[in-house]
């Protein structure tokens, strides 16, 4: 059996070598580029969001990842271009895949979106305490699906992101100083203007209320049983639930000294007689 080669097919094995040669070269340096440059946009990306203060630093990273994702994916496409793969329908069914993907995990990804909202609006962050559709506690964490709160009795609460962007939001830190509003009841027989000056002098002597802006104490209503005297003070929210503690517990003391009382509530019933004589009825 012949095995020798002619040379019309040596220059064909070394035109077939040099293509495919030249082909996988440039594969490897396609993707050692690709790789360089997902790797170096990423990092832009990073210091980039890293340098805006009302964007969480998550964002940051998720989106650093979806850019190194990105050009990943492209220079594996631009590799097998290379190789004469027809990318057109690798592109089709990539996208095809994707939308099957979102359409059966839309719930997740709407908590997704709702944590990038949240992470980028930040209406609170991490130790702010809030009141989430009426679940009040601290946050503990911020994630893309969940939030975590820790309420003031030590229970930890997981909330979807989607939840949390759809309710009512307080967030009670946002600003430095809050105010009280404190009611203080006291007998129809008692003197109320000698109760206001003594709430007056209470909230006066506590250094731990602010002066501006002033304080408010006034009459609030005419109860049932109470004449009701209303005191609004102005403290900074980490001597919020101290000082209203202290004002209740200094007028208590203030109002015992002073003889004015805290009247229970109470009903007068007043019996008609069905038949009443005429002296009953005068």
């Amino acid at each position: 059996m012949d095995l020798s080669i002619d040379g019309q097919q040596l220059n064909f094995i070394g035109s077939l070598a040099i293509m495919w040669g030249s082909r996988v070269l440039g594969a490897i340096i396609t993707l050692v580029v690709g790789w360089v440059a997902a790797s170096w946009l990423a990092g832009l990306v990073r210091k980039v969001v890293a340098r805006v203060d009302r964007v969480d630093n998550t964002i940051g990273g998720v989106m650093a990842r979806v850019v190194r994702i990105a050009v990943i994916v492209l220079t594996l496409l631009a590799v097998l271009d290379r190789f004469g793969v027809e990318t057109t329908s690798i592109v089709a069914l990539l996208g095809a895949a994707g939308l099957a993907i979102g359409l059966a995990l839309q719930g997740a990804l709407s908590n997704v979106a709702s944590g990038v909202m949240l992470l980028g609006l930040r209406p609170f962050k991490l130790g702010d305490a809030v009141d989430v559709g009426g679940t009040v506690g601290i946050v503990e964490d911020i994630g893309l699906f969940l939030t975590r709160l820790k309420t003031f009795d030590g229970v930890a609460v997981y909330l979807p992101n989607s939840q949390i962007w759809g309710s009512e939001l307080k967030n009670f830190t946002a600003n430095e100083n809050r105010r009280l509003n404190l009611i203080f009841g006291i007998g129809y027989a008692d003197d109320a203007n000698r109760a206001l000056e003594i709430l007056q002098e209470i909230v006066d002597s506590d250094d731990r209320i602010l002066k501006e802006p002033e304080p408010l104490v006034v009459f609030e209503s005419l109860g049932e049983s109470s004449v009701n005297l209303l005191v609004r003070p102005w403290v900074h929210r980490t001597n919020l639930l101290k000082v209203r503690f202290d004002l209740t517990q200094a007028v208590k003391e203030h109002f015992d000294r002073e003889g004015i009382s805290f009247p229970f509530p109470q009903t007068d019933v007043h019996l008609i007689p069905q038949n009443p004589t005429p002296e009953e009825s005068n």
